[in-house]
């Protein structure tokens, strides 16, 4: 879950809960659904693409007559066509024939994989016209990727998996596309929490379908041990038989044929598949099944709680050593036999109980049998504290306190050991918690997750980028230079996949379907990222992609996604209701009852963000429209009075009093204005400063009086 060392935000130690696993439905329900809808965005294409403009002549449709036709005979690309056949038929109600004729055809969606070599491996183009549409790549991994984005300028109800009334016209349009970084990832934590493989295999689509090319697969853990060695079957039998908060369960692991069926899966949708084999900590799964990799050769109990940095292998000694050596050798053999893919991923993280020398023993055993398979190194950021190949691939997850320290004399490790890779030649795959982690919670309402690393919602996900992920605040002085990033990574752990997250789990507590878990947290955030890892940065712009965004609930839904209709986006159908439990900020700063006070008449203050109950308000919307504020802690409500411009907003208890009452307006943005409906005045700061006082001003649309509410 990697919070173990966060400053400031470490969450107390958590005990075991061992439960019982009925696996129970979404509980979740979307917000109801009402008129009026906002303005379709045209061409709501998602990533953006890098040039994109409509052209003259009339738009195509699909009928019955309508053919796939393949400029090949290259199995890779027919095989693009047949997926693309097999997409569209459910909907349609059409069976499209693939055909592989030596020249373009009319009235034919044309796959042509003979484009010109500058296209590179994932490049297209895509023209659409009356008598049919043309993608051109170089190869068939960019006919893959071309035609995701055939697939989203045809209507939402197209994913459906039943037959819809249509009609299936694509606009006339010309589009020229390439993606900035080669990786793109998205990670699934089945350690944690053990995914089908069926459940694995829809989470491939979904990503594939927004050019996400990397499925890393976080296999071993504390809580699990997902992947067969024959050479050590207890580790199956005993290290699988636990997850977050379950045990005594079986089953819970791939088989070398499940995984054999995951990676020919990935294949098929162009996604190279990642191992992670952790270690040297979050190896209690290890240390239950493997007697001698305990410094008293007696196995562990197995795990199912919830604590990290609880695990390390014994290294203690050259015995333990050269067990621990040699279990490795077996182990990475095994999944590098199994994995085509040019990656293994040896994790690194959060081993505070590991000395220098213990961990470079680690990494030394483990890059040398990773490197014996000619496979990439890839770990955590943390391998740089030790020796690495050069060209190994490290995967970035601080956040905003690492980049605080960046140029002081207090620079956190994390920043210490990303400056020894960068030296060492390793290039990085950024996946910054407070950005690219979606089990973070959107905000204080979320069911789900953690927010040690703050809350992430829409906006957060979307408005970073890799080039300064490891730079300072103000955006210079990055530690990783643009040449030796790789590209990005969402990660989505599943420890705290249940109701009720911020709190350990009960015997009550309500567990839905991993499925499930997985579409609340990563729709829409997964497909944010997609777009930060493929389109340049000049061409990203939040106010553009919340509108193209808005349009993809309804191809979820018709996708049987259960989504999660985030703030901030202007969902089609979706009443905007701003209720409950929220944090509200502005200039990076949040609307706080200073040191948590219980005094009616506190001014209220802006201060930096800390997610406590002096920075949460409840949200309770009356029957006119209007809301009234609450805060947690205090339980009094905001009060703007009858005063005058400049008059300090306080709190005071709750009355329903005209001062308490706010008119609570979206923005274009996402943002929103909080009006007064005492005195008309909007809440206002007074600068973007620790304590500076929030007071009611008239509306000048100044930055400090647009409040985000996550």
């Amino acid at each position: 879950m990697r919070w173990l060392n966060r400053r400031g935000r470490r969450l107390a130690a958590l005990a075991t809960v061992v439960l019982t696993l009925p696996l129970l439905p979404a509980t979740v329900t979307q917000a109801a659904t009402a008129p009026p809808e906002p303005t379709a965005a045209p061409f709501a294409l998602v990533p953006q693409p890098v040039s994109q403009e409509v052209v003259k002549g009339k738009d195509f449709t699909f009928d019955a007559r309508t053919r796939i036709a393949v400029l090949s005979k290259d199995p890779a690309a027919v095989g693009v066509g047949t997926y693309l056949a097999r997409r569209l038929a459910p909907a349609t109600g059409h069976s499209f024939p693939v055909v592989t004729p030596p020249r373009t055809v009319n009235h034919a969606v044309v796959l042509d994989p003979n484009g010109p070599k500058e296209l590179g491996a994932e490049g297209y183009t895509l023209t659409s016209g009356k008598n049919g549409i043309l993608v051109r790549a170089h190869g068939a991994e960019g006919l893959f990727r071309g035609v995701q984005t055939l697939r989203q300028l045809l209507p939402a109800e197209v994913e459906s998996r039943t037959v819809q009334p249509g009609p299936w016209t694509v606009p006339a349009v010309r589009i020229s596309d390439a993606p900035r970084y080669a990786y793109r990832g998205a990670m699934l934590d089945v350690a944690r929490r053990f995914y089908p493989v069926d459940q694995v295999k829809r989470f491939i689509d979904q990503a594939a379908a927004y050019k996400i090319n990397t499925l890393h697969l976080h296999l071993t853990d504390d809580q699990g041990w997902r992947i067969a060695i024959d050479e050590i079957p207890s580790l199956t039998q005993v290290g699988a038989s636990t997850q977050s908060g379950f045990t005594g369960g079986q089953g819970w692991f791939y088989s070398a044929a499940d995984y054999k069926e995951i990676i020919a899966h990935a294949k098929s949708r162009f996604m190279t598949v990642v191992p992670e084999i952790d270690g040297p900590g979050h190896t209690r799964a290890a240390l239950a099944s493997v007697p001698d990799l305990n410094c008293d050769d007696k196995a562990k109990p197995p795990y199912s709680g919830f604590d990290v940095g609880i695990s390390l292998y014994c290294l203690q000694d050259e015995r333990h050593t050269a067990n621990m050596s040699r279990f490795l050798s077996t182990v990475i053999s095994a999944v590098a036999e199994l994995t085509p893919g040019p990656y293994i991923h040896l994790g690194g993280d959060e081993t505070p109980q590991a000395t220098t020398e213990q961990y470079a023993a680690y990494v030394k055993a483990a890059t040398s049998e990773t490197a014996a398979h000619r496979k990439t190194v890839m770990g955590w950021h943390q391998l740089g504290q030790a020796t690495v190949p050069a060209g190994s691939l490290m995967q970035f997850w601080g956040e905003e306190d690492d980049r605080e320290s960046i140029g002081t004399d207090d620079e956190t490790e994390s920043i210490r050991f990303v400056r020894n890779g960068v030296a060492q030649g390793a290039k990085f795959v950024m996946s910054p918690s407070d950005h690219a982690y979606l089990d973070m919670k959107y905000d204080v309402s979320t069911p789900y997750g953690l927010s040690w690393s703050g809350y992430v919602p829409v906006q957060r996900s979307y408005e970073w980028d890799p080039e300064t992920a490891t730079a300072k605040m103000d955006g210079t002085g990055s530690i990783v230079p643009a040449g030796q990033i790789a590209g990005v990574e969402a990660a989505l752990w599943a420890d705290r996949a249940y109701e009720g997250s911020s709190a350990l789990p009960t015997p009550a507590t309500r567990w839905p379907e991993p499925s499930a878990y997985t579409d609340y947290m990563s729709f829409p955030r997964l497909p944010a990222l997609a777009e930060v890892g493929w389109t340049p940065r000049s061409e990203r712009d939040w106010k553009s992609f919340r509108q193209r965004l808005a349009q993809h609930g309804e191809r979820w839904t018709a996708a049987g996604i259960d989504y999660h209709a985030a703030p901030g986006v202007p969902w089609p159908g979706k009443v905007k209701v701003v209720e409950g439990a929220h944090s509200v900020e502005t200039g990076g700063k949040a609307l706080d009852n200073p040191g948590g006070s219980t005094s009616s008449g506190t001014a209220l203050v802006l201060w930096a963000p800390n997610r406590g109950g002096n920075q949460t308000w409840t949200f309770t919307r009356r029957s006119d429209g209007v809301y009234t504020m609450a805060n947690k802690t205090s339980g009094m409500c905001a009060d703007a009075g009858s005063g005058a411009a400049g008059t300090p907003v306080v709190q005071r208890p709750c009355t329903d009093a005209l001062g308490q009452q706010w008119k609570v307006t979206e923005l274009d943005d996402g943002d929103y204005s909080i009006a007064s409906v005492a005195t008309g005045l909007v809440l206002s700061a007074a600068s973007g400063t620790d304590g500076a006082k929030v007071t009611q001003q008239a509306d000048t649309g100044a930055a400090l009086q647009r409040w985000s509410i996550d």
